[in-house]
């Protein structure tokens, strides 16, 4: 398994270097940059009365060519975009994400303030998740087709047709302020210091409830039934009836064998979730004026603040393929039949 497991990771590193430089080389097609963007306050600083900017820099700016050679420098878009993405790299690998240029502080400092934020929501909503799907699937595919199971999928499907930010406006335009309930956004209130310790908790549920419902929309729906189907399709397979006829109970048979198979297809997208958890959603985030992880990247995006997006695209990708690797861990635990052979790797 180890030998497994150091051939996964060495794996992950070309991949990982293939997908920082493609979108490293976007940084720098795409037009919009943090120069332009700085151009652009320095016009509107020297603008009178909101007058019309022009797009040409060298007629407008009131930057002096000498800046702006040193903005290139400073950003090493003087330099060609392999040398850049190199240099780049090198700062990677230690632990260098450089420096914000929106909030001139270093990137890691920005992620690290929000990664708390991102962890408990992404934390809850796996736990929640998985709590209440793997049972409400159980439950389904014991009751087929009658009046629960009716129910109940005519509700998560309907979660699962409405997009998570959709919900997420809709859920906060009725209960946080048609019906002022819950609070409209933010992670805790103002006066949070000043709070005892069951106040804070309870502030913090209060907050948390609606974005909590709006992370879990889509997901819900498509575990439960993943989980739901792929024990109908276990209860249906010969070594089910076998075990029955040799005497096990039908719940015995259950929750001895067709259970723990049915949790494979769960299992293979388990160890993914890891990126989902910090990584939060950039919408949801947004809506809910969340200061985690999504809404440090979206605000990066439009802000073109390309050090923070590479920072965040880095340690994303980096969890993601970690978590291929720990979701085929998850596999060989509940499926004896999985082994880590020296010569396939499986």
């Amino acid at each position: 398994m180890i030998r497994y497991i150091l051939h996964r990771l060495l794996l992950t590193i070309p991949t990982l270097l293939g997908i920082t430089l493609l979108v490293f080389c976007l940084t720098r097609l795409v037009p919009g940059g943090p120069i332009e963007q700085m151009i652009t306050q320095a016009q509107l600083a020297g603008s009178e009365g909101g007058a019309h900017i022009k797009r040409d820099a060298s007629a407008s700016s009131t930057l002096s060519d000498e800046q702006l050679a040193d903005l290139r420098a400073y950003y090493g878009f003087d330099k060609p975009l392999l040398v850049s993405y190199t240099q780049w790299l090198a700062r990677i690998i230690q632990l260098d994400l450089g420096t914000s240029s929106r909030y001139q502080e270093p990137v890691w400092d920005l992620i690290t303030e929000r990664i708390p934020i991102s962890l408990f929501y992404g934390t809850v909503t796996l736990l929640l998740s998985y709590g209440v799907c793997i049972p409400l699937g159980i439950v389904k595919a014991l009751r087929h087709n009658q009046p629960f199971d009716h129910w109940t999928s005519a509700l998560i499907f309907f979660g699962y047709a409405i997009p998570n930010y959709v919900l997420g406006i809709l859920l906060l335009s009725l209960f946080a302020s048609h019906w002022d309930l819950l609070p409209l956004g933010g992670f805790v209130s103002d006066d949070f210091a000043d709070l005892n310790t069951l106040g804070k908790i309870r502030d913090v549920i209060s907050h948390a409830t609606l974005p909590i419902i709006a992370y879990m929309a889509g997901g819900f729906a498509v575990t439960t039934m993943v989980m739901k189907n792929s024990l109908m399709e276990n209860l249906a397979s010969d070594y089910v009836r076998t075990a029955i006829a040799k005497g096990l109970s039908f719940r015995q048979a259950i929750f001895r064998h067709a259970l723990r198979n049915s949790l494979i297809p769960l299992a293979t997208s388990f160890g993914q979730s890891i990126s989902i958890v910090l990584a939060g959603s950039f919408l949801v985030e947004t809506i809910f004026n969340i200061d985690g992880m999504g809404l440090l990247g979206y605000e990066s995006l439009v802000e073109r603040d390309y050090p923070v997006v590479m920072g965040l695209l880095f340690i994303s990708s980096a969890l993601f393929l970690i978590g291929n690797i720990l979701s085929d861990l998850c596999v060989a635990a509940i499926d004896p039949r999985v082994r880590f052979d020296k010569g396939s790797g499986q």
